[in-house]
């Protein structure tokens, strides 16, 4: 069993949003996403892999096609295969989104 303490993994780049693997297996992938004020991630899409996003510190707004919802801490979202989503920081505090898509995105800038 592989066990990953999130706290760890979390860090800020001023200039673009810090992403780093978490977990990976041969059907699924992990990264944790980290956004400082003003940032933003995306658009990003994969013709393949549905990918859930779980808002673990902070708000985003997070754009799903021509869909668009202001998450806050806990909250939890659905990109089906072939979505373009973008992830926005939504007020002055820094964002931390786990993102969770199966199966594994190909090539990994892609999710």
């Amino acid at each position: 069993m592989d066990v990953v303490d999130l706290r760890d993994l979390v860090g800020f780049d001023p200039k673009e949003p810090a992403r780093t693997d978490v977990l990976e297996s041969e059907r699924l992938w992990s990264e944790l996403v980290c956004l400082d004020r003003n940032q933003q991630l995306g658009p990003l899409s994969d013709p393949t892999s549905d990918a859930v996003f779980l808002v673990v510190a902070g708000e985003v707004v997070m754009q799903v096609g021509g869909r668009r919802k202001r998450l806050k801490q806990w909250s939890v979202a659905l990109a089906p295969e072939g979505s373009e989503v973008s992830l926005t920081n939504a007020s002055v505090d820094p964002a931390v989104v786990l993102v969770v898509a199966a199966p594994p995105p190909t090539p990994r800038s892609e999710t």
